[in-house]
């Protein structure tokens, strides 16, 4: 089953960096990434059937960022699909923030559950993207710098927490976008670089990869 977006429907994405894209920074609010391409082909494919297009994702969040915002960045905008990406932040923090501290699944997953709850509750379609992490060598990711160890530190970290995600989206019946298999798969051929320089932020043909993933959950 899709989700059919009518005429005159509201569809929010929101998360962090990777959907943020400088968003602040651009014309129609929806930054340069993955919401602004699906925006595009909608647009495309659609032109009897007009969307509102917002996005609400900042840098940096973790869940518990989003949860102390949703109310006035989500909730008061009363969309009709929300579609979250968020976990990226949530993975390996106490390895690159000063202030950071392990955030075990447990708490992952009921931060998240909060986010969803009064969405189900109201009757708000939902798509769920998993947090993902392609094997590059060593990068900068932000202001960090990663090697194999981190890497490593942080996929044991991620795994439990796209579990959640997974379990989640069974819960309240949200549609799944599978994004971390789909980038392994995909860099299974052409490595990873080409979707995520630093293995976590999309390059242009990442953002692509999301958008068209994206776009097949939706009619």
């Amino acid at each position: 089953m899709t989700i059919t977006l009518r005429q005159g429907s509201t569809v929010m994405f929101t998360g962090d960096s990777i959907t943020d894209c400088r968003r602040l920074e651009s014309e129609d609010g929806l930054g340069f990434g993955y919401p602004l391409r699906v925006a595009g082909e909608w647009g495309f494919r659609h032109p009897d059937r007009p969307v509102t297009w917002l996005n609400t994702g900042i840098a940096g969040d973790k869940v518990m960022d989003l949860e102390a915002r949703w109310h006035k960045d989500v909730l008061d905008a009363r969309p009709d699909v929300v579609s979250i990406l968020a976990g990226g932040n949530d993975m390996g923090w106490h390895t690159y923030d000063p202030d950071g501290y392990v955030i075990p699944a447990e708490d992952y997953a009921a931060g998240y559950d909060r986010l969803l709850a009064p969405l189900a509750e109201a009757g708000t379609e939902l798509i769920l993207i998993e947090p993902f992490l392609l094997p590059r060598g060593r990068v900068e990711v932000g202001d960090a710098h990663v090697g194999e160890e981190e890497r490593k530190e942080w996929r044991a970290d991620l795994d439990p927490k796209i579990q959640v995600v997974r379990a989640l989206a069974r819960e309240y019946g949200a549609h799944l976008l599978a994004a971390d298999g789909m980038f392994a798969e995909l860099a299974a051929t052409t490595g990873p670089e080409h979707w995520a320089a630093d293995g976590v932020h999309p390059t242009p043909a990442g953002h692509a990869a999301l958008a068209a993933a994206w776009l097949r959950l939706v009619a």
